[in-house]
């Protein structure tokens, strides 16, 4: 078992504790400082098990196993004299190699992001201002007949796209139930799954240039729903999908 410490950052807070995103970078990020593991990320499960307190926080993390081409791990996140498990990880990472490929999956028809837009909505809480925003389809509170968004976005202030930086975008969609539905009600994420497709190579050439995020819902049903959604780099490279299932409350 190894251990590290960290705190909360006011600069990501949401209604109730950190940015969900954040979290996940978070988790994510001690695992890729671990020495021995492999090169690449390529899936992250996180579960979100209470609401993080401000202030500091340890992270445990264990290898489940390894080879020579995937590797698996385990962290969790804790608070407190007795250890609450706030949340936890599954991380997997792997050696990539040549090989044959191709990719079935298409980005939405847009237009070009602009060469400047600005921050998202003024008002929320603080972490939505870590991000800039171009809505390209899909409005909040509107009553839409469908829960789809997409959107350029990119890390405010900008910095070269990484993988705990895509991972955090992942979760950085507004909740579907607020595109369906024209008022706000309480929600919290309770497992979100991220794939990473994209190398090395791929990341380093996205750079800090935005990206193209697109999500939707499928079902809404007894107190909780999901999301799924896409990712998309330069030259339409698919960087992440991700799915998820959130809580809401009537």
């Amino acid at each position: 078992m190894r251990r590290l410490a960290g705190a909360t950052s006011l600069d990501y807070w949401n209604m109730a504790g950190p940015f969900g995103g954040i979290t996940a970078a978070t988790l994510l990020n001690a695992v890729l400082l671990q020495p021995d593991r492999l090169p690449v990320p390529l899936a992250l499960t996180v579960s979100y098990c209470g609401a993080i307190r401000e202030g500091g926080f340890d992270i445990a993390v264990r290898c489940l196993r390894g080879g020579r081409t995937t590797q698996h791990w385990a962290v969790e996140l804790t608070q407190g004299p007795e250890r609450d498990v706030m949340a936890s990880a599954l991380v997997v990472c792997v050696l990539r190699r040549e090989t044959w490929g191709a990719r079935e999956a298409r980005p939405p028809e847009v237009e070009p992001a602009p060469a400047q837009f600005g921050s998202r909505l003024g008002m929320g809480p603080p972490w939505i201002q870590r991000y800039r925003e171009h809505l390209v389809r899909g409005e909040l509170f509107r009553g839409n007949p469908h829960s789809e968004t997409v959107t350029w976005i990119a890390d405010a202030p900008a910095r070269p796209l990484d993988y705990p930086a895509l991972a955090a975008i992942c979760d950085a969609f507004f909740p579907r139930i607020f595109l369906r539905r024209p008022s706000f009600v309480p929600i919290a994420t309770v497992s979100l799954n991220v794939y990473f497709h994209a190398g090395h190579q791929v990341m380093a050439e996205q750079s800090s240039t935005p990206v193209l995020a697109q999500a939707s819902g499928q079902v809404f049903n007894e107190g909780f729903c999901d999301q799924e959604g896409r990712v998309w780099g330069q030259d339409d490279h698919l960087l992440a999908t991700t799915h998820q299932m959130v809580w809401y409350k009537e």
